[in-house]
């Protein structure tokens, strides 16, 4: 890997003068490059200059070889590791804002979005509950339980949810038509967090022949106490409508708890007890019990037995299709009787078919409230709309553990290449129930471009999760899997977290958008207020995030970014990754060094010292706004950009490093012993260069999306003609990711890797397009019209087709092809493809990159 030394953030300190009119910038030597035209240039480079550049690249060296030699250096008596250290600041979560009834009123909720439905309280060792049925194939039986692909459901996803106490979730398999509903209640006599109820709603699709196979279904509804506490069984759990009671048992948080069914439907019940530590193998345990059932009784059913030291039962309700069935969970249970009846009650049957009614139509009110796109887009696109902002909030999952971190000694370590992270908890949204169903950081900054508008309490409770696992050296692990549920769904070679790696910094997106908000008084008076106290307490943490970027991302020259953990060893790729920038193989420089500038990194630290310019001077401090400010403006300065990554010739911005377009993938015999097999093998047919890398994509436009260039200048036009041309990016679709016109469009990486981020459009970056185009078609200048019909074009083209392919599949794709529009990659996946919603309501972000320098 490359790039692997590091500095702290603490190692850099801040401007000692108390006269802000001499505040430096956070980096504040500038290269000293020949221009390629005389565009405004000769106040940018002296020789002083040359002399300041000089010596910090010296005292860098000395200080990133003082942070390595004593990387794994153990710190005071708990031997832990640097990496391993939390930063020494006061936690976002424990914020009064964040406590009390907020705390409660988020207690509970469909947490676990690996599963189909499965719920979970926010607290390390939880009571969880969840569904499973039986699917059926080709006559053949299925356990449907963890969400996968293979499973091969028409659809399934949440129509509605409102991210507190509310959700309806369609799912189709086959031709089993299932509806989960979900609802939270707090009422006197609850436990800690309150009561909730899931509503089972069954369906057949299909009438005929099978009518035999189809026309029951086998319902698996659960319960497990992740302490391993053994749960209750009540005596009369067959005949439910003797006794509705399923389940009980007791736990500190919520006190004694029952679990009940109620049904008008003629149901059979029957139960299994089971005693593990794990529950991501629990349908495993299920279909194995069942499969006994079968082989010794030729019966479909669970045994009906458990132990005293149970501490999961399943419960399988069966019955003719069509049938529904509530299952209610009560707390606090210690109370009167009938006052627990009365809860019970209100949970299931016509009481909870008028609260679910009332709930939808809530649902309904406020997201014509926050996205007011009635009269922009038809229904079909509202249903879609819907869909998209239910899913990312039904997604929202709550994760305890350690995530593992590579080092590269392996000292004290007992053999093992990693160390763990601190025990930590992260509540967050998830890009893909299926695929990624855990914490992605770039991920997360799109993701709150939504949820801020929907509900800013639950947005500001997820950033501060997130902020809350820096270490001390200002890094964020990019990627989280805590928890055994969520490794098992992690290939092992994508475990382990390294340190020395980024990951772009999309929460300066969500900050950004909020303090623009907050100038146009678009919050309530207790909102802003909570706002400003989060940016206060967040101010330092946000401050050494910028700086461990500012100082292990840099690169030879100053103000020059590339992102480390490239690999320059390798045979197998066409052109290396770079995984950390998000992109993965988008185009780079062939050959990865330090040499290397990436345009995107440096798009994203203009952001990141923008917003925090925005965020000291509104906590009034002169000093590090000041410093801030300089950066920023030394980041957005236009004639260094165009000398760091301008090409005339091309009429486009690119990266720049060692780079040759000679390079291939061919298939080479490699001879093992007495066997022969063929391995595609990179082959290097020119010696690379230092230069800019020729490849026209997402990245070429992030001077646009960051609206760095002015409106006036010609190069603007440049950028709108790559945009709108047909034979470079444009489609009929969106924004492809990579011009056609590229070496590598379309091309494997990998004898093993399909191209990924190399043609396919993707709606992050269309998202920000589309702002960029709204922003310049607002402005006045030359390209103001033409800004606007490219706007309006692109707009419809990526509405319609989410729209259509989701209509047509069920489903919100990872990305879609350039050719064919065809939704592609995982699915279902509302993470940021669900910013088609704002898209749908033209709301972007004024305030991206320099709108306020």
């Amino acid at each position: 890997m490359t790039g692997s030394a590091r500095r702290t953030a603490r190692s850099r300190q801040k401007p000692s003068t108390t006269d802000a009119d001499e505040a430096r910038p956070l980096n504040n030597s500038k290269p000293n490059l020949k221009l390629r035209k005389d565009r405004g240039n000769a106040r940018n480079f002296t020789s002083i200059t040359s002399l300041v550049g000089g010596l910090a690249i010296f005292s860098s060296l000395i200080v990133l070889y003082f942070i390595y030699s004593n990387f794994t250096k153990p710190l005071g008596r708990d031997r832990r590791p640097r990496v391993v250290t939390p930063f020494p600041a006061p936690k976002l979560m424990d914020l009064p804002q964040f406590q009390g009834e907020h705390k409660e009123s988020l207690y509970w909720g469909t947490y676990r979005p690996h599963v189909y439905l499965g719920i979970r309280s926010r607290t390390p060792s939880s009571l969880i509950a969840g569904l499973m049925w039986i699917g059926i194939k080709e006559g053949n039986f299925f356990m449907r339980h963890v969400c996968q692909d293979a499973d091969e459901l028409s659809t399934y996803g949440w129509t509605h949810h409102n991210g507190r106490d509310y959700g309806r979730q369609l799912l189709v398999d086959q031709h089993l038509a299932l509806e989960t509903s979900f609802l939270k209640s707090k009422l006197d006599g609850s436990g800690y967090g309150g009561d909730w109820a899931v509503r089972l709603d069954v369906q057949s699709k299909r009438i005929g022949p099978d009518e035999g196979i189809w026309g029951s279904a086998h319902l698996f509804f659960y319960v497990g106490d992740e302490d391993g506490k053994a749960i209750n069984l009540n005596s009369d759990v067959l005949d439910i409508h003797h006794s509705s009671l399923l389940a009980f048992g007791s736990r500190v948080d919520v006190g004694d708890w029952q679990l009940h069914l109620d049904s008008m439907d003629d149901l059979e019940v029957h139960y299994a007890g089971f005693e593990t530590p794990y529950f991501h193998n629990l349908s495993d345990l299920v279909q194995a019990n069942l499969a006994d059932q079968v082989r010794r009784l030729g019966r479909l059913e669970l045994p009906d037995t458990h132990s005293h030291s149970s501490n999961v039962l399943v419960f399988q309700i069966s019955g003719r299709v069509p049938f529904r069935a509530d299952v209610a969970f009560v707390s606090g249970t210690n109370g009167e009787i009938p006052r627990v009846k009365d809860r019970v009650s209100s949970l299931t049957g016509e009481s909870l078919s008028n609260q679910l009614i009332e709930k939808k139509n809530e649902f309904d009110n406020k997201f014509e409230r926050c996205f007011n796109v009635n009269a922009k887009i038809d229904s079909d696109a509202i249903l879609v709309g819907k869909a998209a902002i239910g899913n990312l909030l039904g997604g929202i999952g709550y994760f305890y553990g350690q995530s593992k971190i590579y080092l590269p000694r392996q000292s004290d370590l007992n053999g093992d290449n990693y160390v763990p992270y601190w025990p930590a908890e992260l509540y967050t949204a998830v890009p893909s129930r299926s695929f990624f169903p855990r914490g992605f950081l770039w991920d997360e900054g799109f993701h709150q471009l939504l949820i801020w508008r929907w509900d800013i309490h639950i947005c500001l409770d997820i950033l501060g999760h997130w902020l809350d696992l820096m270490n001390i050296d200002g890094w964020i692990p990019r990627e989280q899997i805590l928890g055994a549920e969520a490794l098992s769904k992690v290939p092992e070679e994508f475990v382990l977290q390294h340190p020395t790696n980024g990951n772009p910094p999309t929460l300066f997106l969500v900050l950004h958008d909020l303090l623009s908000s907050m100038r146009k008084n678009s919050f309530a008076v207790n909102s802003d207020n909570e706002i400003s106290l989060f940016l206060e307490r967040a101010c330092v943490r946000l401050d050494a995030w910028f700086k461990w970027f500012n100082t292990t991302q840099s690169g030879k020259i100053a103000n020059s970014y590339f992102w480390h953990g490239r690999d320059n060893t390798t045979i197998r790729e066409l052109n290396p990754k770079a995984l950390s920038s998000g992109l993965d193989d988008y185009p780079r420089a062939s050959h990865p060094n330090e040499d290397e500038r990436h345009l995107d990194l440096r798009c994203w630290m203009l952001l990141a010292a923008d917003c925090m310019h925005s965020i000291a001077e509104r906590l009034k401090n002169r000093e590090l706004g000041k410093a801030y400010g300089l950066t920023a403006k030394l980041l957005a300065d236009f004639d260094i950009l165009n000398q760091m990554h301008f090409n005339e010739a091309y009429g486009a911005y690119f990266d720049f490093g060692n780079h040759t377009e000679k390079v291939r993938l061919s298939w080479q015999v490699k001879v093992t012993g007495n066997y022969a097999t063929k391995e595609l093998v990179r082959e290097v047919e020119e010696m690379p260069v230092l230069s800019l890398v020729p490849h026209v994509g997402y990245v070429s436009l992030f001077p646009f999306m960051g609206r760095i260039i002015p409106p006036e200048s010609w190069i603007l036009e440049k950028q709108l003609d790559l945009i709108a041309n047909r034979s470079i990016l444009w489609t009929d679709f969106g924004i492809r990711s990579l011009s056609k016109t590229s070496s590598l469009y379309m091309k494997r990486n990998t004898e093993h890797d399909p191209p990924y981020w190399r043609g396919p459009i993707w709606m992050n970056m269309n998202y920000m397009i589309l702002s960029a185009l709204h922003h310049y078609s607002q402005v006045d200048g030359p390209y103001k019209a033409k800004a606007r019909v490219i706007y309006d074009d692109l707009r419809s083209n990526l509405i319609r087709n989410v729209v259509n392919n989701y209509h047509h599949t069920g489903y919100l794709w990872e990305q879609y092809d350039q050719k064919t529009g065809k939704g592609k990659g995982a699915r279902p996946f509302t993470g940021w493809t669900s910013l088609v919603l704002l898209i749908m309501a033209e709301a972007y972000s004024d305030s991206w990159g320099i709108a306020n320098l």
